[in-house]
């Protein structure tokens, strides 16, 4: 179904007076109209380049939006890198976990529910900053298994933003969902278009 979280959404945000600054000296501007619940998953796309995370980590400070996503655990282990990693939010995934890594992500997504703890979980779709066919569809198993909103991220840089224009409320048919999916970020513009992956799952 569409949208269906009421509009001005409860969880509200206050970010860091400095990094609106540096975005806004960046020539940057975030807009996000708060949260419709303390759990989720946002969905950024596209990511076609390394400058997506620098932009991306000074506009989640800025809105005070305190995102989690995934990183490889192997990293999480090297002293300083692991450390830097987890301040700035990084959840490790373990490859080899029993249930899975997206079976992990939907056990962590219920136990902050019913703890009534914040996790919101930002993931890139695309997995990588190089053209792929399609999207990866962790986003969308965590997303639909845990019941939590999706949150459509879209980066445009031309424009220089990062918008979060809606939330949705998987249905479970994949086509209708990911046709949804893709109207949304009919607006999302890469730094280098050419490698932004088509809205489409590669994976089910």
């Amino acid at each position: 179904m569409a949208d269906d979280f009421s509009s001005p959404h409860p969880v509200r945000l206050q970010g860091n007076a400095l990094a609106r600054a540096l975005f806004a000296a960046l020539g940057w501007r975030v807009v996000i109209n708060g949260l419709p619940s303390r759990q989720g998953v946002l969905v950024v796309y596209p990511h076609t380049s390394n400058w997506d995370f620098v932009y991306l980590i000074i506009a989640k400070w800025a809105v005070g939006l305190p995102l989690k996503f995934w990183a490889k655990d192997s990293l999480m282990t090297i002293p300083l890198l692991g450390h830097w990693l987890r301040w700035l939010g990084a959840v490790p995934v373990d490859r080899n976990a029993p249930h899975g890594v997206v079976g992990e992500m939907v056990r962590t997504m219920e136990q902050n529910r019913a703890r009534d703890t914040f996790f919101w979980l930002a993931l890139t779709p695309e997995g990588t900053r190089k053209w792929t066919p399609g999207w990866r569809s962790g986003f969308y198993q965590v997303a639909l298994g845990a019941g939590v909103p999706l949150g459509i991220c879209s980066v445009n840089f031309p424009a220089r933003q990062v918008v979060v224009s809606e939330f949705y409320r998987l249905s479970g048919d994949i086509d209708a969902d990911m046709r949804h999916i893709a109207q949304a970020f009919q607006d999302a513009i890469g730094k280098h278009p050419a490698q932004a992956a088509p809205i489409r799952l590669i994976e089910k």
